[in-house]
């Protein structure tokens, strides 16, 4: 329950951030993808089925505020939960290489796929331009916020795994 709550904590935190503290603060007009991050995050800290429900309240919280069509990023999310927790058998919380590698990818892959269907479809074909001036930006800035972000949510997983061995005892 604990292990509940403090993860939909940490998912209204980082979507509060990314879509009200970030841009009143960051002169940049890229933010970083806080909810890539978590839905990564947990789904190879822990496994698919985390992963997914992770990415679902994230892509959803999303579509409910800021997407045109609902359903939308909560499928894209849960989609990248699910694929991160494939990895959650060679995750070790010591190398930070593996984590940074599948946000990147996973940042990367949904700013693609968004670009596919919620632009090419509409005839806006400047993928140059949204290459080099949205999805690579984004995706260096997700890069560096996960190098800040991610410490704290490996050390309350790490806190909760250990908090479950001793209820087990």
């Amino acid at each position: 329950m604990l292990s509940f709550l403090l993860t939909a904590l940490s998912v209204l935190i980082g979507f509060l951030l990314q879509t009200a503290v970030f841009p009143a603060v960051v002169p940049l007009h890229v933010f970083p993808n806080l909810l890539i991050i978590l839905t990564a995050a947990n789904g190879f800290m822990k496994e698919e089925n985390v992963g997914i429900v992770v990415g679902f309240f994230c892509g959803l919280l999303y579509d409910v505020f800021f997407g045109g069509t609902i359903g939308f990023y909560a499928l894209l999310n849960t989609y990248v939960g699910f694929l991160n927790g494939k990895f959650s058998r060679v995750f070790y919380p010591e190398d930070i290489k593996l984590p940074l590698a599948l946000i990147t990818i996973s940042d990367l892959t949904c700013s693609l796929v968004s670009y596919d269907f919620l632009f090419l479809i509409w005839g806006k074909l400047e993928f140059s331009y949204y290459l080099l001036h949205v999805i690579l930006p984004e995706t260096v800035v997700t890069l560096i916020a996960t190098l800040l972000f991610y410490p704290p949510i490996l050390k309350m997983n790490e806190w909760l795994r250990l908090r479950q061995r001793k209820k087990e005892y």
